[in-house]
């Protein structure tokens, strides 16, 4: 029997989903050892409850957070976690801590906040397969090579911890719809509601040279008559 031949024996016993599957774990990325966010499991020697503790301060990974608020590029986070060797592959959980830096959504003022979160991730052993029809097998993280990449359940774990909708402070009174000011630097703030019908009546009292002799001033008077009778008709 030639390969061509073996090839289509297989695929016609072998589903093709299976296949698909085989095929991409096998172009899987490889995992480099040397990347802070790689763990090595081969210590546990896949004895269930076999244990480990890992403490490590790592350069916060790029898009660590949402539009809104995250933690900076390359500062420190804090990762104490403990590995444990189970059935099904290995249970990491743990603590994660940073400082997160973003934008008041009501005053676009700086914000910081104190990221610090609890982290649980059961990573699969590679050979270990599910039903044919599992649809969630995308989601299923896995051991390549003995090796844990934290950096994808990292992002995800501090997204959801981060604030929605982050505030300098829970009372922010945002800013001033007229001018942009930001009200919590100046309580007082405010702007004079004046009528526009009012405007003329507004240019007598604050201009000193309306109201002479030269006839001014009158003028003055009678615009106001006329914005007062045109008030009572509406």
């Amino acid at each position: 029997m030639g390969f061509r031949e073996m090839q289509i024996m297989v695929s016609f016993f072998v589903p093709r989903k299976n296949l698909v599957r085989r095929k991409n774990q096998e172009c899987a990325i490889r995992l480099d050892p040397r990347s802070p966010y790689i763990l090595d499991t081969r210590e546990l020697g896949r004895r269930p409850g076999t244990m480990r503790k890992v403490q490590r301060t790592v350069p916060a990974p790029d898009d660590l957070g949402t539009d809104v608020i995250g933690v900076p590029p390359g500062t420190d986070v804090e990762l104490d976690l403990r590995l444990e060797s189970v059935m099904e592959g290995v249970l990491v959980s743990g603590t994660v801590q940073g400082r997160a830096v973003g934008e008041c959504v009501r005053c676009l003022g700086e914000v910081e906040w104190d990221l610090r979160t609890r982290f649980q991730e059961l990573y699969e052993y590679t050979e270990r397969t599910r039903d044919d029809d599992d649809e969630n097998e995308d989601e299923i993280r896995r051991i390549q090579d003995d090796l844990i990449d934290l950096e994808p359940a990292l992002r995800d774990t501090a997204v959801l911890a981060l604030p929605f909708q982050p505030l300098c402070q829970d009372d922010c009174p945002g800013l001033c719809s007229e001018c942009g000011a930001r009200l919590a630097d100046d309580p007082d703030h405010g702007h004079e509601d004046l009528d526009p019908r009012w405007a003329a009546l507004q240019i007598l009292t604050s201009d000193p040279d309306v109201g002479t002799d030269g006839g001014n001033g009158q003028n003055g008077l009678n615009h106001v008559d006329d914005l007062k009778d045109d008030e009572k008709e509406s």
